[in-house]
């Protein structure tokens, strides 16, 4: 009987490979679930330490203060980041969808990490070679830009996936984009949508169009190579790539890109976008440190508004050296010109060894400085004379002389001896005063007013001996232009220190009939909320009677005419005008003080170490000059 066959074997042989397809199968598994748990711990851990970070801060952005000039438009800011946080619905529509258009398509699906966008980047860049595209959702460049997370390292990825993980289950979808959108660089120092929509289209980020926001969001990922200011060709291209994703989006139409597309680049010039550095800039400084409780400037976000008037500040400064400059050519100018010290190290804080001069401009309804100018060159002297300086004041003193002795019943016409002054006319106690005229003539009887118009200075000395000389000094010191004046016959002449700023607010009186306007830089301050810190009261305070304020315009109208200053015509004065030159012993200081119907300024000339500044050196000749190029100025708008 045969034997039968074994199946044993065969059995086996058909039974391995299922057994060892289960071994397999179980070691892939294992491997799997040991990889997957593996990865949970990772993830774990990453997000343990996602939730030590303080997500306050992602709010917690810094923002230079800016300055508005009196008509509230930009003009400069303080110094660090050039950024203006602005809510997300003051942000145009435009912009956010094509900044999601162009960074993150699924910004509204994903929870911070986007799987799609990873795998598709790690396609691209596996064909391509090399790290051609990133995966970075908005949400986590928003985590690394929030946090410092370390270099382009796995560490890094892994611990920004995490925080935007966590962020994106503490915030809203708005709420991460109006971070992002506030703290994203945009190039040419400017942090933020807002202060780059200004910088760049000179608007705010609400007013932003279709073609502008696309232009903005083409240059995120390479702010300088794309800036429509540095590249305006490739900030074209990426404008249009964002076009084609917006439109492929279905978030405009086909007649919306094709517009937009075809549509020039109108980019604003230049702008700087760091801090002014020039006089009225440290004059607003100063005037902050003294409105602002302490730390106020250091909180940042601060809106500042003030009285400056951008254009006439830079034409007063402009006037102020190219007026020198031409009083150094004159024939007969005895010292070195500021060219001489070129590359000379001088200490900016102390005396300047050339000639020098300040201005300052005043609005007559208000009070607000207008301009304002302390020295010659700011780089090199800091020397702020315009604020600080303090000199004889000399015949600008004189319509207060003459404005007391109207109110003391003295009427314009009224005959006043130009004469030398006799002896015993002068009371005992001043001994014999005798002061003479600039031009060594004596013409007799005169009516009292032209001794204004013609700065006679015997006849300011008997019309002030006439009204009282503690009348005179009184009014000297209701108006501010020195604080206790003594009551001698010299105060008359103008034989006491004085400041131009309070010199030149002096002067307001007779602009506004009698009426002080008080001068101030800072109209208000508001902090990043709205909030106002401080408000300016604007004073006014009534110095003259009506009467004999506008007695007094009317002679120093009457200056300029036919007067000192008639040579105002010939500088470039046109219409109304009125003021007073000044010029001390031995032509050391040089004065002009005057007004037109909107503005007064007041211009000093001058060596901070007194000296004579050249024969003939009346302030008609070198502070006139620069006085009708501001006022002039002024009527321009600068």
């Amino acid at each position: 009987m045969p034997k039968p066959k074994s199946r044993t074997r065969g059995r086996r042989l058909r039974h391995r490979p299922r057994r060892g397809r289960r071994s397999l199968y179980f070691s892939l598994f294992k491997i799997g679930f040991a990889t997957l748990l593996l990865w949970s711990v990772v993830a774990a851990g990453y997000y343990a330490w996602a939730l030590t970070f303080d997500l306050s801060k992602i709010h917690d952005m810094n923002e230079r203060s800016v300055i508005f000039d009196h008509q509230g438009k930009y003009y400069t800011r303080l110094a660090g980041e050039n950024r203006e946080v602005v809510p997300f619905d003051r942000v145009s529509n435009h912009f956010v969808n094509a900044l999601i258009s162009r960074e993150d398509t699924r910004f509204y699906s994903h929870k911070g990490v986007d799987p799609i966008g990873i795998a598709r980047a790690a396609v691209r860049n596996l064909l391509l070679g090399g790290f051609r595209e990133g995966a970075s959702t908005i949400t986590q460049q928003l985590a690394r830009n929030s946090f410092p997370l370390g270099g382009k390292t796995i560490h890094r990825k892994l611990i920004e996936a995490a925080l935007a993980f966590r962020i994106e289950t503490e915030l809203t979808k708005e709420e991460i984009l109006e971070a992002y959108i506030n703290r994203i660089y945009f190039g040419s120092g400017t942090y933020g949508l807002e202060a780059a929509s200004q910088v760049y289209f000179g608007k705010p980020a609400s007013k932003l169009n279709l073609q502008e926001s696309a232009t903005l969001a083409g240059l995120i990922r390479s702010p300088n190579r794309f800036s429509p200011l540095n590249n305006p060709e490739g900030s074209i291209r990426e404008r249009n790539t964002v076009l084609g994703r917006m439109r492929d989006l279905e978030l405009i139409n086909e007649a919306q890109y094709v517009k937009a597309a075809a549509s020039p680049l109108v980019a604003m010039p230049r702008t700087k976008t760091w801090p002014e550095e020039n006089w009225a800039m440290d004059a607003i400084l100063r005037e902050l440190e003294l409105v602002l409780e302490p730390g106020q400037m250091d909180e940042g976000g601060l809106k500042i508004f003030t009285t400056i008037d951008g254009p006439l500040q830079a034409a007063a400064e402009k006037s102020v050296a190219a007026r020198l400059a031409q009083t150094e050519t004159r024939p007969g100018y005895p010292h070195q010109p500021m060219s001489a010290f070129d590359g000379a190290v001088l200490d900016s804080a102390k005396s300047a060894p050339y000639l020098e001069a300040a201005a300052i401009a005043l609005d007559n309804s208000t009070g607000g400085i207008r301009a304002i100018v302390g020295g010659r060159d700011y780089s090199r002297s800091k020397f702020h004379r315009a604020l600080y300086g303090k000199r004889q004041a000399g015949s600008v003193v004189k319509p207060f002389v003459y404005a007391a002795a109207f109110e003391a019943g003295v009427a314009p016409n009224e005959p006043i001896s130009d004469d030398r002054i006799q002896p015993g006319e002068m009371p005992r106690e001043f001994g014999s005063y005798d002061p003479a005229n600039s031009d060594g003539t004596h013409k007799g009887l005169q009516p009292a007013g032209e001794g204004l118009i013609q700065s006679r200075n015997t006849m300011s000395v008997r019309l002030g001996l006439r009204a009282g000389l503690d009348r005179i000094a009184s009014t000297i010191q209701r108006a501010g232009v020195a604080p206790e004046p003594e009551p001698y016959p010299s105060i008359c002449l103008g034989a006491f220190e004085t400041g131009l700023k309070d010199l030149t607010a002096a002067y307001t009186v007779f602009a506004t009939g009698g009426v002080k306007m008080q001068p101030y830089l800072i109209d208000r301050v508001l902090d990043s909320g709205g909030h106002v810190l401080y408000q300016s009261t604007r004073g006014r305070i009534p110095v003259l009677n009506p009467a004999a304020a506008r007695m007094t315009t009317s002679l120093l109208e009457d200056a300029v005419s036919r007067g000192t200053a008639a040579g105002a015509r010939q500088l470039g004065l046109k219409g109304y005008g009125a003021g007073k030159t000044g010029t001390t012993n031995n032509y050391v200081d040089a004065w002009f003080v005057g007004f037109d119907k909107n503005t007064t300024c007041g211009v000093w000339v001058g060596f901070d170490s007194p000296k004579a500044i050249m024969p003939g050196g009346y302030g008609g000749a070198l502070a006139l000059p620069i006085w009708v190029d501001i006022i002039e100025a002024s009527k321009r708008g600068g």
